[in-house]
């Protein structure tokens, strides 16, 4: 065999290996865990908002990945369970809601990456290290960026000038609740407003702890965000009115199902952001080696329906700063 020959060949059998991996990768179909605590039905927003940002990254969901959702449908103590079950599925990595699934998800494997679409103080709950440089296996993004809770309850107060007894209503064990309720109480400090916090376990005691918030003589109340407050949230909305409640929201998905106004991070937005993290994570990242980012977006949020079947006159300049007002 000549030189040439040898080199022609040598180029050709080069061109086919060359191929056949380009072919290998291009049919590589990841495997995404999600685990929810909330139903399914109740976050098919954030959903669809998780799947648009794979879309931005060039991940069509059922094509170049297969997203395995799994919700304990409110229930707790089964996070666990489908937290082993993904695991086992062998996923590459991990998506979680808030912090009881990414606790879940953690104490299932400290190998397969995880990121929180969502989380509450990730730092203060022992998720993370720090934002800077979380370690481990978990990374992703935080609701809070600091003053969103003093923000609730400046607000209450625009809508309730006379508001001196404000009630929190947050789901049984959240992990995160004590630092919702300290950063608010320091808020109220010096403005006369004293803070009445409360918690509900689901479905069957939401009427049980509005009665117990009525009887407290709450003048306005502040729902602070997560798995069982967005699962009940028809419930809560619907009770706030008929109790005749001012409230506030961290979620305009609330405003939007009736609530009177929200505050907060874009959760939908932070939930498309997250794809970009799994994106990373896909291409070879490490979750140790990417911090933990704040919300960029913002919104309030004003139903000037609800305000009106609870008798408030919504102040023309809090109407002005208002991103959505619902007619």
């Amino acid at each position: 065999m000549d030189r040439r020959t040898f080199i022609g060949m040598l180029a050709c059998s080069l061109h086919i290996a060359s191929f056949g991996a380009e072919a290998r990768r291009a049919k590589t179909v990841y495997r995404i865990g999600f685990l929810l605590l909330s139903p399914l039905d109740a976050q098919m927003h954030l959903i669809a908002a998780f799947e648009a940002g794979l879309r931005e990254k060039g991940y069509t969901p059922g094509h170049e990945v297969v997203i395995e959702y799994r919700s304990a449908d409110g229930h707790s103590d089964q996070l666990p369970i489908l937290a082993r079950e993904l695991v086992r599925l062998g996923v590459d990595v991990i998506a979680t809601g808030v912090n009881p699934n990414t606790f879940a998800a953690k104490r299932a494997t400290e190998t397969i990456p995880i990121v929180m679409a969502s989380s509450f103080f990730p730092v203060e709950d022992g998720l993370v290290a720090s934002l800077a440089r979380p370690g481990g296996n978990v990374t992703g993004l935080t609701q809070e960026a600091g003053e969103e809770v003093a923000k609730r309850l400046q607000l209450l107060r625009e809508v309730v000038p006379k508001l001196t007894r404000v009630a929190t209503l947050s789901g049984v064990g959240m992990t995160y609740n004590p630092y919702f309720v300290k950063r608010l109480q320091d808020a109220a400090r010096g403005l006369g407003v004293s803070i009445l916090p409360f918690e509900f376990q689901g479905a069957d005691d939401v009427g049980k702890v509005f009665f117990e918030i009525e009887h407290a003589r709450a003048d306005g109340l502040i729902v602070f965000g997560g798995p069982i407050t967005v699962g009940q949230r028809s419930a809560i909305v619907s009770l706030t009115t008929e109790k005749r409640l001012p409230a506030v929201w961290s979620d305009k998905q609330f405003v939007l199902d009736g609530g009177l106004m929200s505050y907060g991070a874009d959760v939908a937005d932070l939930f498309r952001r997250s794809a970009g993290y799994v994106d990373r994570i896909l291409k070879g990242a490490k979750p140790a080696d990417l911090p933990v980012e704040q919300p960029t977006k913002f919104v309030l949020a004003v139903n000037l329906k609800t305000a009106k079947q609870l008798g408030l006159t919504t102040p023309q300049s809090l109407l002005q700063r208002a991103d959505e007002v619902i007619q």
